[in-house]
């Protein structure tokens, strides 16, 4: 994420073996619903509205992308449904989450929140990890490595200078702080609109 880019790139253009039509099943921490996350993203928002060039993400797509457990025609029903239990299981024993908000990041390809510490939300991925990998036989896929988890505002269509975003929104908002409480298994196509499908809420603490 650092250092600050110089150039926005389409985050919509396709990559190398991205399969347009094949949905994944993700692991998301949905945020929209929390009050600090909608407060502080709408402020951040609100500066870069008069920007050309950007999809601001709306309330109710806000979230912290977790795993990728993989594609949803390799993983059968059954082994959706077994994810799910071994999630509910272990995520029982995790108390809700707070983390940190305010720090701006930038991508070339988007511009986030930073949801930190990273440390407080890794009992989440490994409840993830752990259920992904007992049901299916497979770890999942982290989004980047090493995990940053992160709440995206806006997404860059276009190639444009970084310089204006940068600007018009800085490193840094009024810090707020959130207690996540469930996790979420989804399922999402790529297409120019990070929305999805919700399959299943896992919550934390709660048998």
């Amino acid at each position: 994420m650092s250092p600050l880019p110089v150039r926005m790139e389409d985050h919509w253009a396709l990559e190398p073996g991205t399969d347009l039509g094949r949905p994944r099943l993700m692991w998301f921490m949905p945020a929209g619903a929390y009050e600090p996350v909608a407060e502080l993203a709408q402020k951040g928002q609100d500066r870069l509205a008069g920007l050309g060039g950007l999809d601001l993400v709306p309330r109710e797509w806000l979230h912290i992308t977790t795993l990728i457990a993989g594609y949803k025609d390799q993983i059968t029903a059954d082994q959706t449904d077994a994810m799910i239990r071994h999630a509910r299981r272990l995520a029982a024993r995790i108390r809700p989450v707070t983390i940190s908000l305010g720090r701006v990041l930038y991508h070339p390809r988007a511009v986030m929140l930073d949801a930190g510490p990273a440390a407080n939300l890794e009992p989440v991925l490994d409840t993830v990890q752990q259920a992904t990998r007992a049901a299916t036989g497979r770890d999942g896929q982290l989004h980047t490595a090493p995990w940053k988890p992160h709440i995206t505002l806006a997404y860059s269509k276009t190639t444009q200078a970084a310089g204006p975003v940068i600007e018009a929104l800085g490193r840094q908002l009024p810090s707020r702080e959130v207690t996540i409480s469930q996790v979420s298994l989804v399922s999402q196509t790529h297409r120019q609109q990070w929305t999805w499908d919700l399959i299943s809420d896992v919550h934390l603490g709660r048998n």
